[in-house]
């Protein structure tokens, strides 16, 4: 019988089991009672022992080592699916659906016939028309996904063990002089893109770490700028999505910074703004301090404005190669 105990959530109890699935991962299952918290311990306490005793997790879906492997991949992507990240899982998706579940089953090769020259041979040829490094991804989700099989008695051995991956590119970032920089400051005044580009300049951070920033990260008393929540945007299933997460790219990325009195002023001036136009849908949102850059809809129109493409574009080496002292 599986572990199990009562949350309270919204006036309700919910029966919330906790077991390990056929990954060995730790899972919860939240199960509403539909019961509200006054007197109702016993019986909810009832639905608990009857979920756990009833609970049965549900068997993964049968593979045999005559699959297809571009059949496989696409299985092991719906298994992992709830144990990776969301962008993790969007990459991995987006990689082996456009390029590697093509490629393998315009082939016809099986899982069992899989072997390590077949593998290299889809590097050689991807390499003519990507980098490295993009080749590296794709070999990050083939191995992966072998391992998997093995871990499964599918197949014997990985083989993708034995295949060589390419060098990795040594990236050379390029990015903007101050005459650039401040020509990009005065084309972003007053418009919803000014301030992700004030603090992209002044503290180098990413794309998903500004968007991310909340107003309780910033300390006005002490000046100081704390770097911890990061939002992404990714493709899942066809479908664009925003996922906010309470943690950064890499441990390292978590950081404080200070605040310096330049982006103090703006920063101030844009809370003194939020809480003078902000909408219901806005105040919603009022955590984050980029709600209304972020949201088109619920920021103000502006006669200036500079598309999400080219911000994308500029923002790495704006970001690379900037500094307060270009101001």
């Amino acid at each position: 019988m599986v572990a199990g105990h009562l949350r309270e959530k919204g006036g309700h109890y919910y029966a919330v089991l906790n077991y390990t699935d056929y990954q060995g991962n730790r899972k919860s299952k939240w199960i509403a009672t539909g019961l509200t918290i006054k007197g109702n311990k016993k019986r909810a306490e009832a639905i608990l022992m009857d979920a756990r005793r009833n609970f049965q997790e549900e068997a993964p879906e049968r593979m045999e080592p005559k699959t297809l492997f571009a059949e496989f991949l696409g299985q092991w992507l719906e298994i992992t699916r709830d144990s990776i990240a969301v962008p993790t899982y969007a990459s991995y998706s987006t990689l082996s659906n456009s390029v590697i579940i093509p490629y393998f089953r315009k082939r016809g090769t099986t899982l069992e016939e899989l072997a390590a020259k077949d593998i290299q041979q889809f590097y050689l040829e991807q390499r003519k028309r990507v980098s490295g490094s993009t080749v590296i991804h794709y070999h990050a989700i083939i191995h992966k996904a072998l391992k998997y099989a093995v871990k499964l008695d599918l197949i014997a051995t990985n083989p993708a063990d034995r295949v060589e991956r390419p060098k990795k590119e040594r990236y050379v970032a390029s990015f903007y002089d101050a005459d650039e920089v401040n020509a990009l400051f005065q084309a972003a005044r007053g418009t919803n893109l000014e301030i992700p580009i004030l603090l992209g300049a002044f503290y180098g951070l990413r794309r998903s770490e500004v968007i991310g920033l909340k107003w309780d990260a910033i300390d006005f008393e002490r000046n100081t700028i704390t770097v911890q929540h990061t939002v992404t945007s990714c493709n899942v299933d066809g479908k664009n999505m925003l996922v906010a997460a309470d943690r950064t790219k890499t441990k390292s990325s978590m950081r404080t910074l200070p605040l310096v009195p330049f982006m103090k002023e703006r920063l101030l001036h844009q809370k003194r703004c939020r809480q003078k136009t902000a909408s219901c849908a806005a105040e919603a949102m009022s955590k984050t301090i980029l709600a209304m850059s972020v949201s088109t809809k619920l920021a103000q129109s502006s006669s200036q404005t500079i598309s999400q493409p080219a911000f994308r574009s500029c923002w790495r080496p704006m970001a690379c190669g900037t500094s307060a002292s270009m101001i």
